[in-house]
């Protein structure tokens, strides 16, 4: 009887296969990326700096345990409650805002809609929100509770925006960064600019980060 022998595979084209398959899942294939928050880190101040006084009442004080529990002005708090207690402190309106760089005097915060307390913020250029972790803090909670802060400043930017612009902040900001890219909108880069400075001016972020707690 006839030996019968087994046909072979032609394996030539498998490596071509494996290179088209690595490449549809690289193309394919989505990464997590961290998230982060932007900051602006502080310029080493001169030797001859002094720094100004603060008052208590212009400080906001944050606070965030090893245990992931929120500290408003040592009380404990809902993190989905920070950005009202924050706005309503950044927005208070109670005094005398800081002199201008010419030299002009501190005003009262006429675009203010808070309650005007002598026990909270004079005024949002004077607004201070200090933020303060622990080592053993979980990144997600810091970064949940700097959201809710800058939300506070978002609103507050916004509402303005409109009562003077007729736009919201973001819509603002849109413009002005399409004005700056197209050509045939180069003469209302100004004019765009000059808007966002102003309501940046009226609602400077002030967040400061603490050493955190061991």
């Amino acid at each position: 009887m006839a030996r019968r022998e087994n046909p072979e595979i032609n394996a030539g084209s498998m490596a071509d296969i494996a290179f088209l398959l690595l490449i549809f899942f690289l193309v394919t294939t989505t990464m997590n990326v961290d998230s982060g928050v932007s900051k602006k880190l502080s310029e080493k101040p001169p030797p001859d700096y002094v720094p100004p006084i603060v008052k208590q009442k212009n400080i906001f004080e944050v606070s965030i345990n090893r245990n992931n529990d929120l500290l408003v002005e040592n009380e404990a708090m809902n993190i989905k409650d920070l950005k009202d207690a924050a706005l309503n402190f950044i927005d208070n309106g109670g005094g005398i805002g800081a002199p201008g760089e010419d030299g002009t005097p501190g005003q009262r915060c006429d675009y203010c809609q808070g309650e005007g307390l002598d026990t909270s913020s004079d005024h949002p250029n004077k607004a201070i929100i200090s933020v303060q972790s622990d080592r053993g803090t979980e990144y997600g909670t810091y970064i949940r509770v700097q959201n809710e802060l800058l939300r506070a400043y978002s609103e507050l930017r916004n509402r303005l925006s409109r009562q003077r612009y007729n736009m919201s902040f973001d819509e603002l900001e849109e413009a002005y960064d399409n004005a700056k890219n197209n050509a045939d909108l180069k003469d209302q880069v100004e004019t765009l600019q000059r808007r966002v400075e102003d309501i940046k001016k009226a609602y400077p972020q002030i967040i400061s980060d603490m050493e955190p707690t061991s």
